[in-house]
């Protein structure tokens, strides 16, 4: 797996730092469009309607439109809003798990150690399992401020974003408004139906059948070669790797002295617990190309090539 984020997950002093991998992956077969005569990739541009010109992307802004009013938003304006660039994973509060409605998850990362130590990352993975919480955490991924919960699978910590509560729609349905009579001798033989399809869940013995057969027809058309060759390679960048060392008790103790006051200790962690910031590496300096060494210049007038003398006939013997 490949990191797309490293930071720190912070509560009180205590400084976490970890990378962030996506749980998660698309299975599908990837499809795009192609000519169906030649099979030539089919490309979408950006034409402006008024002129019907292309536009370069350089030249393209963004607009919120309500249905009467169009404002544009130019790249000016959303470079003076508050960028979040910010590399912390902050824990807000610590809840009972069953308060986080599952209809609130979104996507799911892992978090991995990126410490020399793992001793801060074993001690927040502990004390989540035995106090049976989960964590409320803010984070900036892309620029976007996102609410998460934070919790343990598999010896991992494990983070899951959460929608905003605005973003979960009510579920308002007249035809449910009405009295529904269901009697006993259903709700029995309902149960009796239930019970005849309990089990284990084990998702490893389901399968997405449609792109199991899609595969199989593009292998096939493979063998068959009915195909195009178009491969591209693309390269992995190698990751880069930083760590730092925590003095955990004393930011533990800082942190605990703090909560008991009743006030939010805006005291900045300690050296030795804050995460050092590595200063940004300037990228090796592109090496010139080579230059070429001059063509030596030929002269105007070409050298026809030497004619070649005709082979001379042996004589023919005479015979006696």
């Amino acid at each position: 797996m490949r990191a797309i984020w490293k930071g720190a997950v912070t509560f009180g002093l205590v400084n976490v730092p970890v990378k962030l991998y996506s749980a998660t992956e698309d299975h599908d077969v990837p499809l795009h469009q192609v000519h169906d005569e030649d099979g030539g990739r089919i490309r979408y541009r950006r034409v402006c309607e008024l002129d019907g010109e292309e536009v370069p992307y350089q030249h393209i802004d963004r607009a919120y439109d309500d249905g009467e009013r169009t404002v544009v938003l130019t790249k000016d304006d959303l470079a003076a809003l508050p960028a979040e660039a910010n590399r912390e994973i902050e824990v807000v509060e610590f809840v009972p798990s069953d308060q986080i409605d599952p209809i609130m998850l979104d996507r799911t990362y892992y978090l991995e150690p990126d410490s020399k130590s793992p001793k801060a990352y074993v001690l927040l993975r502990r004390t989540l399992e035995e106090t049976d919480r989960t964590a409320i955490v803010k984070f900036a991924l892309r620029q976007r401020t996102r609410l998460a919960a934070m919790r343990v699978r598999d010896e991992v910590l494990v983070m899951q974003t959460l929608l905003w509560a605005d973003e979960v729609r009510e579920a308002a349905f007249p035809s449910l408004d009405g009295s529904v009579t269901v009697s006993d001798k259903e709700l029995a033989m309902s149960g009796q139906l239930v019970a005849s399809y309990e089990a284990d869940f084990a998702p490893e013995e389901y399968e997405d059948e449609y792109q199991v057969q899609l595969r199989q027809l593009i292998d096939a058309k493979i063998e068959q070669g009915d195909a195009l060759d178009t491969s591209e390679t693309f390269g992995e960048q190698p990751e880069k790797e930083d760590a730092d060392v925590i003095d955990l008790m004393e930011a533990l103790r800082r942190s605990v002295s703090g909560a008991k006051g009743g006030e939010k200790s805006e005291e900045k962690p300690s050296k030795g617990s804050t995460t050092k910031r590595s200063p940004a590496k300037k990228a090796p300096a592109k090496k010139a190309p080579a230059k070429k060494a001059p063509a030596k210049k030929e002269s105007t007038a070409k050298k026809t090539p030497a004619k070649k003398a005709p082979a001379k006939k042996a004589p023919q013997r005479k015979t006696g």
